[in-house]
């Protein structure tokens, strides 16, 4: 176990940490315009960026600080980096594929400083980067051709390729951490663990990893079908610090899964759902007092390591969830024993 591992359970042994909250949303409510997108660093780009908010790390990086600093003065314990379209296939919405090492570099820098910043205010708190690796816009388990359900858009070597140019350049940048976030295609995740250990290998470097997958709809599954087990179970061999859900749901339908999560998973548990469902506009209009009371009889319930937010939450609503947690002990994690008496099968032994 890294310095940073060691360093992160003897916090969540003590209280639930506090992820920040929902980076798009409060770029959102700045409303950009093309050029405030381009800056002068792509004044001339031959196709709009608008949309792309990776980006701003390079064109509006006081912008993206400003929004790190307000979650860290809400109270997160953990940002994210400003890098979920940061890789290759993304990019390749604005032709940007060879702009990512320098995007994934500036977002973890700027998270960076962020992070050491409040850190030094407040030594006995100190904060942590993740770099976030997004599910990328294909998916390696669905055919993007209804008649043609054996088509693929993109292969595992591809997407390895794609992670690892990403994981390098966000160690580069001085992350703590590596977020394997908003997870609805397990070969995609797969694709990305194995790219990241890769890099791991390469540049003799070891962080923690934390994996969080998204259940799509009332179905219970993700995308790609599988439920919160089998989904944890797909996944759990590359043994991450933590185990997570976020997106697509609010507190109250999410709730269900993190329980089963929290039943099974010798990791740490994480949440950071939506503000709940979006209304017609697209807007989330739960707030941040009633997505903090959902979140506090979470942590009543035990179910919790690492909570905050993600679409439609903001620096408000990771205070209230903060102050919300703060009096309640964190989940116990189960060991490997313990998880196979709950499902009913004995632990094994040497004769």
């Amino acid at each position: 176990m890294t310095q940073t591992a060691r360093l992160i359970h003897k916090l969540a042994e003590s209280r639930i940490l506090v992820l920040d909250g929902g980076m798009g949303t409060m770029i959102q409510e700045h409303k950009l315009a093309e050029a405030d997108y381009r800056g002068s660093e792509y004044a001339t780009w031959h196709c709009d960026v608008k949309g792309n908010n990776d980006l701003l790390a390079i064109t509006q990086p006081e912008l993206i600080l400003d929004i790190h600093e307000k979650y860290l003065a809400a109270g997160a314990d953990i940002l994210e980096t400003n890098t979920f379209n940061a890789n290759s296939i993304s990019m390749a919405d604005y032709d940007m594929q060879d702009e990512v090492v320098k995007i994934n570099h500036a977002a973890a820098k700027l998270a960076r400083q962020a992070a050491d910043k409040y850190s030094a205010l407040q030594p006995d708190k100190p904060r942590f980067v993740a770099g976030v690796l997004g599910p990328t816009s294909r998916t390696a388990s669905i055919s993007p051709d209804v008649n043609d359900p054996s088509k693929r858009n993109v292969t595992f070597d591809e997407l390895v390729a794609n992670y690892k140019e990403a994981t390098k350049a966000l160690i580069e940048g001085q992350v703590d951490l590596i977020m394997l976030e908003t997870i609805f295609d397990t070969l995609n995740a797969k694709a990305a663990a194995f790219a990241v250990d890769e890099v791991f290998e390469e540049l003799n470097i070891r962080l923690p990893v934390m994996v969080s997958g998204t259940i799509t709809d009332a179905s219970g599954r993700t995308l790609s079908g599988q439920t919160t087990e089998a989904f944890y179970n797909s996944l759990r061999h590359i043994e991450p610090i933590s185990f997570g859900l976020n997106c697509a749901l609010g507190p109250d339908l999410l709730r269900q899964y993190v329980v089963e999560l929290s039943r099974i998973s010798e990791s740490l548990v994480s949440a950071h759902p939506n503000a709940g469902l979006p209304n017609e506009f697209g807007e989330y209009d739960l707030n941040a007092s009633d997505m903090a009371a959902h979140i506090e009889e979470w942590a009543q319930s035990g179910l919790l390591n690492i909570v905050g937010g993600c679409c439609g939450s903001t620096p408000q609503h990771i205070k209230a969830i903060s102050d919300a947690v703060a009096n309640y002990a964190p989940r116990q994690s189960i060991d490997v024993e313990t998880k196979m008496r709950l499902s009913g099968l004995e632990p094994f032994t040497h004769a």
